[in-house]
């Protein structure tokens, strides 16, 4: 238990019949009349639904242990991605659900931010942007060299991105893994 004075960002709370919520921002409020009350903006930890909360100063919350730890991905089993924490060299079994839509961009060796609370996986957090190789795209016409083009390219997840006509199969690029879009070409 923690008390809304108490409240960073980042931290967890259990709210609404158990359910978790991180504090995205949050602003203590001292009206001029009246008792003073705590405005936050919470983000559920499963969903991503993102809502306005407003709580009394120095009300008790419920608090929740959400263990982060690095992670790397070593295989697939089946419908499971086999996560080796790299400390312990323990596996974990992740579902494809907990894991969403960073399996677009995950590869032997990645390494990610795996949530877990009370033993049961929440979610995978990539970094911001990862490294991956062209494995098919069209060739770029002589010419196509203009600014503002785009072509579909195939990583070597399988997953597919747009981007500029300059690039060709083989190459490496940078991709946002939040929005899945191309951000710049990797010199090697």
């Amino acid at each position: 238990m923690a008390s809304t004075n108490d409240l960073k960002n980042g931290m967890v709370l259990k709210l609404d019949n158990g359910q978790l919520w991180s504090v995205v921002e949050f602003q203590h409020v001292k009206p001029g009349k009246g008792p003073a009350f705590v405005r936050t903006k919470l983000k559920n930890v499963l969903s991503g639904k993102i809502v306005d909360k407003t709580f009394n100063a120095g009300v008790k919350v419920e608090t929740a242990t959400v263990d982060r730890r690095d992670m790397q991905f070593s295989y697939m089993d089946g419908d499971y991605f086999v996560f080796m924490d790299m400390q312990t060299y323990d596996q974990l079994h992740i579902e494809r659900k907990a894991v969403g839509d960073s399996a677009n961009f995950l590869i032997e060796g990645f390494e990610a931010t795996v949530a877990t609370h009370e033993g049961e996986v929440l979610y995978v957090e990539l970094p911001a942007a990862v490294e991956l190789v062209i494995a098919e795209t069209e060739p770029g016409v002589q010419g196509d060299r203009s600014t503002g083009g785009t072509k579909p390219a195939k990583l070597e997840t399988g997953y597919e991105v747009q981007v500029p006509l300059f690039i060709t199969t083989g190459e490496k690029i940078k991709v946002d893994t939040r929005s899945g879009d191309y951000l710049s070409r990797v010199n090697s």
